[in-house]
């Protein structure tokens, strides 16, 4: 005789770059294992993987994770970890006055959120001419970063990538018109001040960010601790 199926618990969250809601399950014990062989092996190609997996098979596959911008799969994955090991998870906070004390601080992960920018939006204005249209990085973008480059080229890598198309005045250039060539060469000729206009999109996009606030109990001083990034709220 078959041992009889346990019926999974569904949960509702509302998507950050749509508003659509979704349905979503936590995860299980085989899920889980995959997700742990892949942190053990500190390969963060394996750990993106995992993940990607992981988010797309907990959502039903409604979502796909690999083709979606990393803060709904970051902010999902926060979701379905919380209701898959326990919503509130013990940090060890250090104290910025004096750079040294420790403060444990229990987080709920219910309580972070994607945010963004009041001044951000996704077309960057070079000159009076040119206007290059962005998209928000994508999980592929992360698996598809070569292993052996330097942080600086996987910075320019991710935004070759998300650079959607590129306007000359009335002209549109779009992405798939383009070569990787096209793109590099015209990132090569911006200038510095033109540039950092192109990384102001990258700096203000919706973030899976939370602030937190406690006090130094040996100077009595209030600390703040910005917490971006799936190792700050899971280390």
């Amino acid at each position: 005789m078959a041992l009889p199926k346990l019926n999974t618990p569904t949960y509702e969250l509302e998507l950050p770059s749509t508003g659509e809601k979704i349905k979503y399950r936590p995860f299980l014990v085989k899920e889980q294992k995959i997700l742990m062989m892949a942190q053990e092996s500190k390969n963060e190609t394996e750990v993106l993987n995992a993940m990607t997996s992981l988010v797309s098979d907990c959502t039903f596959d409604v979502v796909d994770a690999k083709n979606s911008p990393m803060f709904d799969v970051e902010f999902i994955f926060l979701r379905i970890r919380g209701k898959s090991i326990g919503e509130k998870i013990q940090l060890n906070l250090t104290c910025e006055d004096d750079g040294k004390t420790q403060v444990p601080y229990e987080l709920n992960l219910e309580e972070v959120v994607v945010t963004v920018d009041d001044d951000h939006t996704n077309k960057i204005k070079i000159n009076d001419t040119v206007v290059i249209h962005f998209r928000y990085p994508y999980m592929k973008d992360m698996l598809g970063i070569p292993a052996d480059i330097n942080e600086t080229e996987k910075s320019f890598h991710i935004l070759n990538g998300c650079i959607d198309s590129i306007h000359y005045g009335d002209d549109a250039y779009n992405r798939v018109d383009l070569s990787e060539k096209d793109i590099s060469d015209f990132i090569d000729q911006l200038t510095t001040e033109q540039f950092e206009k192109v990384m102001v999109f990258f700096n203000t996009m919706p973030k899976v960010r939370h602030t937190l606030t406690f006090v130094n109990p040996k100077t009595q001083a209030m600390n703040e601790v910005i917490l971006e990034g799936l190792e700050s709220f899971l280390g």
